[in-house]
């Protein structure tokens, strides 16, 4: 007996995923949900759908490669369709390959999936009914729980986004700017995938894509599918303008703390400009300088007087002109 890594749920009962119990499933007639982890099955699952599901070898080939874009392709008899939710750590625990049949579900994912494990634990807690088929109540909850991983993730960046700017307009500094490009780089990665994953089920709802068990009563699931990948895809581009904004305020913050410091090394040196000129003017050893300008008051009026008048009307026509925070004329 082979077991390999995963759930098969028949009948509301979850089995493990041998392969005895998968091909007793397999001859039957009940709808059943096959679920099986690929990160350690040494090719076991790849032979597992080709041979025993008959499943093309397209399509398996492509389940066994990750960080795929999401889409979704119709061969006889089944539909392979790929999904993917938030991955901020880049784990590939969020992206799950469906094989989608008139009868059975099939799920590959690597390691273990919160987004499966929901699904199962609410099937436990919830049964399938008939109001729409069991398959595509299964694929509807599962791509449903990957898009709905993407809610959290924005809601941390919309409170990390507000912190931001409270302390870029403080202080700026250089690791907030790097924090803001990766925070962008996270959500063109999001948009990369949000975006063909609402074409994809806009292909479903349009007929573009024909599913099986797909009925009227099933299309309002994959319109509701549709409607959160419009929010997700709403927010991620919102966000995104919204840090280009919060970048342009800590390039015009840093811009305007360096004009700042421009200003007030430009007042000193204007100040001491004057200075400079008239210690270098007395200071020439000229013969009528050295012998005709002596005594105290030289020094106190020539020395020290025309200096400190200079500075008083330099500091005085700056805080009129508003250059030190004084009222402007």
């Amino acid at each position: 007996m082979t077991v390999l890594t995963g759930t098969l749920r028949q009948g509301g009962v979850d089995t493990p995923a041998t392969t005895e119990n998968v091909l007793a499933a397999l001859a039957g007639n009940a709808f059943f949900w096959l679920d099986l982890d690929d990160e350690a099955t040494d090719g076991m699952v790849s032979e597992l759908l080709t041979t025993h599901f008959g499943f093309h070898h397209l399509a398996v080939q492509s389940a066994e490669r990750f960080k795929q874009r999401p889409r979704i392709d119709a061969y006889d008899g089944f539909v392979y369709l790929v999904g993917r939710g938030a991955d901020p750590d880049h784990t590939d625990k969020a992206e799950v390959h469906c094989f989608w049949t008139d009868r059975y579900v099939v799920t590959v994912h690597r390691a273990k999936c919160p987004t499966v494990d929901h699904v199962r634990e609410y099937l436990g807690n919830h049964p399938l009914n008939a109001v729409a088929s069991p398959q595509l109540v299964v694929v509807y909850l599962v791509v449903g729980g990957l898009v709905d991983s993407f809610f959290p993730v924005l809601s941390k960046f919309d409170d990390r986004i507000d912190s931001l700017e409270d302390d870029i307009l403080k202080a700026p500094t250089e690791e907030q700017l790097g924090e803001l490009f990766q925070m962008k780089r996270s959500l063109m990665d999001m948009r990369k995938i949000v975006a063909p994953q609402r074409d994809m089920i806009a292909s479903i709802n349009t007929g573009v894509t024909d599913v099986p068990g797909l009925t009227e009563e099933g299309t309002r699931y994959f319109r509701d599918l549709y409607d959160h990948l419009i929010r997700v895809a709403d927010q991620v581009d919102n966000y995104r303008d919204l840090l280009s904004s919060v970048m342009d305020t800590h390039l015009s913050t840093v811009s305007n703390r360096l004009n700042v410091v421009m200003k007030q090394l430009t007042i000193i040196a204007t100040i001491f400009l004057p200075l400079s000129f008239l210690t270098g003017f007395f200071g020439q050893n000229f013969a009528f300088l050295v012998r005709n300008i002596t005594g105290s008051w030289t020094f106190w009026v020539l020395g020290i007087a025309i200096e400190v008048a200079t500075v008083v009307a330099l500091i005085v026509l700056f805080r009129r002109r508003g250059w030190m925070g004084g009222p402007t004329v």
